[in-house]
């Protein structure tokens, strides 16, 4: 944004950001709505184990530092990725010490779940997406996560991953390459049959 609507949205986040500061519930539920997407998305797609907890925690986090924070919209947003990045991390090492574990969840048992067509239909975009990002180096998948999910700079991801904004251009350019290659390769027209021919 820019102009008068760069003002308005500036202003806005500043009235919010200060009734959450103080703790009022609707500043506070007006800062989850507009960011718990993008940060459950990036969850999600890097592979949490629990991404609607680790959200709720990360958010915890966040309010629990509002009365330290200082800086605009933008420079929230970035706070707000630095700590779902770290939380990722350490749900990520945790698990690799303690291995996987599966929850019981009622509605996930297959004896009432709908279809196993219907299921497969609704997973089939989330399975292609992550088994498209678990292709791609570690680094590589969190850069593009955090610029496609989080709208974040490459400034922003540089702090949050610990690398030069350099380093970051890097692994976004070779993510994408890896992505556009691994797409092209799927979308290779099968050889004609010879009933085609005919």
């Amino acid at each position: 944004m820019n102009g008068a609507g760069a003002g308005t949205a500036s202003d806005a986040f500043a009235s919010t950001f200060a009734a959450a500061r103080v703790g009022a519930a609707w500043a506070l539920t007006d800062l989850w709505l507009e960011l718990s997407p993008a940060v459950l998305a990036f969850l999600r797609s890097r592979g949490a184990d629990e991404p609607e907890d680790l959200t709720s925690e990360v958010f915890l986090a966040v309010f629990e530092q509002l009365p330290r924070f200082e800086g605009g919209p933008d420079q929230f947003r970035s706070f707000v990725f630095t700590v779902a990045y770290r939380r990722l991390v350490d749900d990520l090492r945790k698990r690799s010490r303690r291995g996987p574990s599966i929850e019981w969840v009622d509605e996930h048992d297959p004896r009432s779940a709908d279809s196993a067509e219907h299921e497969a239909l609704d997973r089939i975009g989330d399975a292609e997406t992550r088994r498209l990002l678990d292709s791609l180096a570690p680094d590589q998948r969190d850069v593009l996560v955090l610029r496609i999910v989080g709208d974040l700079t490459i400034d922003e991801i540089a702090a949050i991953v610990g690398k030069r904004p350099g380093a970051v251009k890097a692994l976004q350019r070779r993510g994408l390459e890896a992505l556009r290659k691994r797409l092209s390769d799927t979308r290779t027209p099968a050889r004609p049959s010879r009933d085609s021919e005919r």
